[in-house]
């Protein structure tokens, strides 16, 4: 009778390299946890791919048109700068704009997208299924908001720059440091994003939130944090909007860098350390609360 017992070559392998092969294979998505969850929330945006572009371009066009063609044609006033040099109303309205594009992408990146993987469609759970940790998923949210933000910042820069106004046309010569403004616009977007991502973490259900923070967060902020004119050209009892506006304290860091806004170090420093605080104060309290969501 022949013997048919399997060989060295055809024998299982015992529990224990079965849990050896399974640890080994789980720890490359954990190492690289953020890195995966970003790509599938980047690979999402494909299905309004047309919109980031149409609104990462078509918006500077409408705003700089609408500007340099009509607003600024009717206010001659040009702004004063340090030197003693003035940039015209478009080189002083153009960085407000940049932040408020960054501004308005968190604003969409990190609600709706954040509502739908807790509760429509939940694939945050199925991430944490995984070997993904519940802030891997978190940071996977972050990284491809923060890559479409840095996309609008970008492109929005070289419509401004296209249009003149990161070179002012009257007296003061374009900084060297203009192109900081795309990662001042990048710290406006997290500084901005990351208490709503996560306020956004917290909700359980819809109702109407995300809209009401449009309508009495964004709007408010974007009209009463020295966009379009100084701040302190409103009433005092107005312009506390924008001293706790994160917009205009990224705004004033634009116009440092884009034309030399009169701004001194102490200033310079309340301005950073602002938005850094709302940043990382922001990051820090979501990274929590999907901890403990995800924990359920």
């Amino acid at each position: 009778m022949t013997d048919v017992r399997p060989g060295p070559e055809t024998a299982h392998p015992s529990l224990d390299e079965l849990r050896a092969e399974a640890l080994a294979g789980g720890r490359k998505p954990r190492r690289y946890g953020s890195w995966y969850a970003a790509e599938h929330m980047l690979r999402a945006m494909r299905a309004y791919g047309w919109t980031i572009v149409v609104g990462a371009l078509g918006q500077p066009l409408v705003y700089l048109f609408g500007l340099a063609i009509g607003l600024a044609a009717l206010i001659q006033q040009e702004i004063p700068t340090a030197g003693g040099g003035h940039v015209s109303y478009l080189v002083f309205v153009a960085p407000s704009l940049l932040m408020t594009a960054t501004i308005a992408v968190a604003s969409e990146e990190f609600t709706y997208p954040v509502m739908a993987g807790f509760k429509w469609r939940r694939y945050f759970y199925g991430f944490n299924a995984s070997p993904l940790r519940s802030p891997q998923i978190a940071n996977g949210v972050v990284f491809a908001a923060s890559a479409r933000m840095f996309f609008a910042a970008a492109a929005y820069y070289l419509f401004i720059w296209g249009f003149g106004a990161v070179l002012p046309v009257v007296t003061v010569p374009a900084p060297a440091t203009a192109w900081l403004s795309v990662f001042v616009g990048l710290l406006a977007g997290w500084a901005f994003g990351m208490p709503l991502l996560a306020y956004a973490a917290s909700l359980e259900e819809d109702t109407g939130q995300f809209a009401l923070v449009q309508r009495f967060v964004f709007m408010p902020m974007f009209l009463f944090s020295g966009t379009f004119f100084p701040l302190t050209n409103l009433p005092i009892w107005l312009q506390w909007i924008g001293w706790i506006s994160p917009l205009w304290h990224a705004t004033e860091l634009g116009r440092m860098a884009s034309f030399g806004v009169p701004v001194n170090g102490g200033m310079l420093a309340v301005h950073l350390a602002y938005l850094l605080v709302l940043t990382v104060g922001g990051y820090l309290m979501a990274g929590r609360i999907f901890t403990r969501r995800l924990a359920k």
